[in-house]
């Protein structure tokens, strides 16, 4: 009976010696062809990081992307055009909107503009709504249409990380690449809004008067009328007012639209009866909501040549203002009427754009030549060139982010 383990021990030892000795044996570069065990020496020749060369990873975080809602009325189809071509990148994503005023055959063309473009229909990031709403600038229909518009970005999907409030009469200073750049240095959780509490004039002009927008329930656009009752102003918020345009990050827009707690819907029905409204709910919000508190940025990230006084009214910009909205190293600038030759300015020294084309960035790989469309031709959509334009917006991000901007200008 012993003898019978004889023979297998044997070969069981004969195996061991076998892989024993395949374990030692090593490839050219010193490492084991099978290594069946680690080495526990703590020589940095034995690791085999140290016979790696990887290929180097950029530092930079990956690009953010922008939700974009551009707005207009009657006559402005081909200002918002020009508009989104100039904002164009298909990292972002586009809700268009040209309100019930505007006659059918100018939403339809808009409508049609959209879903033959080429580069539209390759990347699918530019919608608009069919069902156009009637915006009132001075009542609470233009909050409706940009948390409508805000909601369908949210249903559309897309990993955005600001929403951006445009109108057709806006028109950018920098490149998307320029902003997408900068951006991508920033915390995500910033919102860019102008605020303040001190109201002012604004409490016994706007606050304490009741207001009704036809646009609610009327076809037809009207103006806001009165109603001889007054109010007194709320104690459970504090009030803010500022501009109505603004940079609103993910979080924040998420906040309002789903409203998981009671304060967005409490000071929605407040700002219903709220002249301007637009220049105060967001504000309203986001400085009584204690988790965002401390994310605004005090800026609309506009340059805008106000009346004075009481800069309510801006000025229409002209090409005697381009080198102040340069100096402004501001990304958006507005209000521009019609096909002024500043926008060709503009697009001519700052954007790089030619007529009825989208403005080229690093995602544009074919040329210029014989007139083509360099975007025709395109490559990967992260891959960014940012010009001139991101220095002065570089400048004027570092200056809003300083400790004493910063800090010293949160909601009080």
């Amino acid at each position: 009976m012993e003898r019978r383990w004889i023979f297998p021990l044997a070969i069981g030892s004969m195996v061991s010696l076998f892989l024993l000795f395949l374990s030692m044996v090593t490839s050219p570069g010193g490492t084991p062809l099978f290594p069946f065990y680690k080495s526990v020496a703590v020589s940095g020749s034995f690791f085999v990081e140290s016979k790696l060369h990887p290929v180097p990873i950029s530092s930079l975080p990956p690009p953010p992307r922008f939700a974009y809602l551009i707005s207009g009325s009657i006559r402005e189809g081909n200002m918002l055009k020009r508009t989104l071509e100039a904002l164009y990148h298909p990292i972002n994503r586009y809700v268009l909107h040209l309100d019930l005023e505007s006659p059918p055959e100018e939403r339809l063309d808009l409508q049609s503009y959209v879903q033959t473009h080429p580069i539209f229909q390759k990347f699918g990031n530019v919608q608009v709504i069919a069902k156009a709403n009637l915006v009132t600038y001075r009542g609470p229909t233009m909050v409706a249409n940009t948390l409508h518009a805000a909601a369908i970005l949210l249903r559309e999907g897309g990993d955005w990380d600001w929403f951006i409030n445009l109108s057709a009469s806006d028109y950018p200073l920098v490149t998307q690449d320029d902003l997408l750049h900068t951006f991508s240095q920033l915390r995500r959780d910033l919102n860019f809004i102008d605020h303040t509490s001190n109201i002012g004039w604004k409490e016994s002009q706007r606050a304490k008067p009741v207001i009704i927008d036809p646009g609610l329930y009327m076809s037809k656009k009207a103006d806001v009328f009165w109603i001889t009752q007054r109010r007194s102003v709320p104690t459970a918020f504090k009030l803010f007012t500022g501009s109505a345009w603004m940079a609103l990050s993910r979080p924040f827009i998420d906040y309002c639209i789903w409203g998981w707690e009671n304060l967005p819907r409490v000071v929605l029905m407040y700002y219903a009866n709220f002249i301007s409204s637009p220049e105060g709910y967001f504000h309203t919000v986001i400085c009584n909501a204690q988790q965002f508190q401390n994310t605004t940025v005090n800026s609309d990230l506009h340059f805008i040549s106000w009346d004075n006084p009481p800069k309510q009214h801006p000025h229409h910009l002209n090409l005697n203002d381009l080198q102040k909205m340069i100096d402004s190293n501001a990304p958006f600038a507005r209000k521009f009427v019609g096909e002024d030759p500043v926008l060709d300015a503009i697009d001519k020294q700052l954007l790089n754009k030619r007529p009825n084309m989208v403005v080229s960035g690093g995602w544009c790989i074919g040329n210029h030549e014989n007139g083509t469309d360099p975007c025709s031709i395109t490559g990967s959509i992260n891959v960014l060139k940012p010009g001139p334009g991101a220095k002065r917006l570089e400048t004027l991000i570092n200056s809003l982010l300083s400790e004493e901007n910063f800090e010293g200008r949160q909601c009080k």
